[in-house]
């Protein structure tokens, strides 16, 4: 019989613009010893470690912890793209639950670069030439330039096309982040937008994505404490939440069906079933979910993906409010990275620190009233999608 797993302790710091950050070592110990802090426990009890970073060099995660302090633990360095952080709750969850430790340590931090994310090793075959492969078999006269740009872009291309959507749909969406991020102190950005700032802020690729609907890069840390039960009795750790479903899934041969399928649409799906099957519950009983909204119009892919609303009806999901307070569900009450920003290490523990803050009742001013069940869903291209289910305990 499997033990469950819950977050006992949870932590992030407010991310800032690249040149403007701690470096990646202390962030990343300051987050640590946040998380600590919140559980209430010192770094003794931790048995395992899970550092989730893509930018920088290996054993990073030691340095990071290094700052804290020598624990003499096993220290696993986690890089899975932009689902890295997740990635690395998913293996913690995964140690407590076999009972193999009772207390493990996810954390993620990067140290970014302004501008677009591009390769740092050109002698060697991308592993990115997959999905661009991919794109190109269903959309064989996608426009240069590449990068993530042309795929969300050419994804959400699609998605007007199939359904008949306008492409202020997206620009809505970005709206929304931002009216929700006014309420979160870490979120990076926070001055309200309209439609029409959005349409008329400068073309990133095609002739609709505009750069206020994609994610800025940034810098920062988040960490979380995985625990057991009876690890949690015995150190009076009294603010539990279950993680009561988790699903991974990467790539098919659906890759090649369609460029929605190219930036995670399929495998976010299996994922969230997988997820939903094991929490014993529906996209139905979710009060508030943490998306990947790198670029707003992966959000609208994800509604579906995650069940959220049936296929092709994102526009009315969205016109109706029902991604937002007052409606069916908030989709990224946090601002998602669209507003916080996208320090890739740390964005899926973020996530899941956001969700935490909810379903204990310290959201502040942007907390989701009598929130029980958070979703998370975080992706990376290539990668994988990882979504889960928390429980209030």
């Amino acid at each position: 019989m499997t033990v469950k797993a819950y977050v006992g302790g949870a932590a992030m710091i407010e991310f800032r613009k690249p040149g403007d950050s701690d470096p990646y070592d202390v962030m990343g110990g300051n987050a640590v010893r946040a998380a600590l802090a919140d559980a209430g426990i010192g770094l003794d009890k931790v048995q395992q470690a899970y550092a989730s970073y893509i930018y920088g060099d290996s054993a990073c995660g030691q340095k990071a912890l290094y700052e804290v302090g020598l624990p003499g633990i096993p220290i696993f360095n986690v890089n899975n793209n932009c689902s890295s952080g997740s990635s690395a709750i998913f293996l913690a969850r995964q140690a407590v639950e076999s009972g193999m430790a009772d207390c493990v340590l996810a954390f993620g931090f990067e140290q970014m670069q302004p501008g677009a994310l591009k390769a740092h090793w050109d002698d060697r075959v991308s592993p990115g030439r997959l999905v661009l492969n991919a794109l190109f078999k269903s959309r064989p006269n996608t426009p240069p330039p590449g990068g993530a740009a042309m795929l969300f872009g050419s994804a959400g291309f699609e998605y007007l096309e199939t359904y008949g959507a306008t492409p202020d749909l997206f620009a809505k969406v970005a709206v929304k982040s931002r009216r929700h991020a006014a309420a979160n102190p870490y979120a990076l950005f926070t001055k309200p937008l309209t439609v029409d700032d959005v349409m008329a802020s400068p073309v990133v690729y095609g002739d609709s994505l505009h750069r206020l609907m994609c994610c800025p890069p940034t810098c920062g840390a988040a960490a979380v404490i995985i625990v057991s039960e009876k690890f949690a009795k015995a150190n009076g750790i009294n603010r539990l939440v279950e993680i009561a479903g988790q699903g991974m899934a990467t790539d098919t041969a659906t890759l090649y069906d369609n460029a929605r399928n190219v930036v995670g649409q399929d495998y976010g799906r299996r994922a969230a079933n997988i997820a939903y099957e094991a929490a014993g519950i529906g996209p139905e009983d979710a009060d508030l979910v943490e998306l990947h909204d790198c670029f707003t119009p992966n959000e609208v892919i994800t509604y579906e993906a995650l069940g959220l609303c049936g296929e092709g009806e994102a526009t009315r999901f969205v016109d109706d409010g029902d991604n937002t307070y007052g409606g069916k569900i908030v989709v990224n009450p946090s601002g998602g990275l669209m507003s916080k920003g996208h320090p890739i290490g740390a964005t899926g523990v973020a996530q899941c620190v956001e969700i935490v803050w909810h379903l204990r009742g310290e959201a502040g001013q942007r907390q989701v009233e009598g929130a029980r069940i958070g979703l998370q869903h975080n992706i990376g291209v290539p990668g994988a999608a990882v979504v889960t289910i928390y429980k209030a305990a």
